[in-house]
């Protein structure tokens, strides 16, 4: 049985469709095993592709930029869509159930700094009228750190991705109050990236087929089911905070549709 080496660049429960594949059982109905990886700190996803480390990765579209701009050829192709909306949310200390977006002005915002996390939620505020630059912020790279941040009495408000503030909820220790994806709308946020020889074997096909229907799975079945099947990727969280992202990621149509990268949410991004 091939082993394929896949890597995230964010872990979250954001990207159940990939997880899932081996949390699933998509790639062994296929003939294949995963061994899940998480982007070092200084590394990227598509570099470790591109190196040869990794056969698929998740990374941001934008990830292709830079060559494409000096008219080059990326050393990796986007073959597939993750993701059809921004998966971060806003959570407050309090409850708020008429939280508006300039309320950020009125404490410390503790969110994810760098990339598109940050362009997305950039553009997210505009679209509500604020700019964020006006915000008294405190920079994070988000996860584990964020949360002993916000532990340690960090912030007035957190972002990150789900399952995060879903545990804040869970432990009583945060309320969500807002989705960065419902204020920005439709957007290619993430991605699969595979090498373009890669792409051209028998094991990417395989691959390509369980992916389909991880994602076709995950956007379907009961949260509860597809928190039970990943809970092992994710140890430090509840079931029940898994479950409640997961449920929010499908109301929001977050991995409706086909596996294709669709043109025009590649133009909004």
């Amino acid at each position: 049985m091939t082993k394929l080496n896949i890597m995230a660049s964010r872990h979250s429960a954001f990207y159940s469709p990939m997880i899932c594949t081996i949390a699933g059982g998509f790639l062994e109905k296929e003939g294949l095993s995963g061994e899940y990886h998480v982007v070092e700190a200084g590394s990227t996803s598509g570099g470790a592709v591109a190196e040869g480390r990794m056969d698929v990765a998740q990374a941001a579209v934008s990830a292709s930029w830079s060559p494409l701009d000096k008219g080059t050829r990326p050393a990796f192709a986007h073959f597939a869509q993750i993701n059809r909306y921004d998966g971060f949310f806003i959570a407050a200390r309090e409850p708020d159930t008429d939280f508006s977006w300039n309320k950020l002005l009125n404490g410390k915002f503790l969110y994810v700094h760098g990339g598109q996390p940050e362009a997305m939620l950039r553009y997210g505020a505009f679209k509500q009228g604020l700019d964020l630059s006006d915000v008294d912020d405190i920079p994070s790279s988000g996860g584990s750190e964020m949360m002993d941040q916000w532990g340690n009495g960090e912030g007035d408000y957190f972002h990150e991705q789900g399952a995060f503030p879903q545990q804040l909820e869970h432990d009583g220790k945060g309320h969500i109050v807002g989705s960065v994806g419902e204020a920005v709308g439709p957007v290619a946020f993430s991605s699969l990236v595979g090498r373009w020889d890669w792409l051209e074997t028998d094991d990417a096909r395989r691959f390509a087929a369980a992916y389909k229907q991880s994602r076709e799975w995950v956007n379907t079945a009961d949260p509860v089911e597809i928190a039970r099947a990943e809970a092992d990727f994710f140890p430090d969280m509840a079931e029940s905070a898994i479950a409640s992202a997961v449920g929010f990621y499908q109301s929001l149509g977050t991995w409706s549709g086909g596996i294709a990268i669709e043109e025009e949410l590649y133009q909004a991004a």
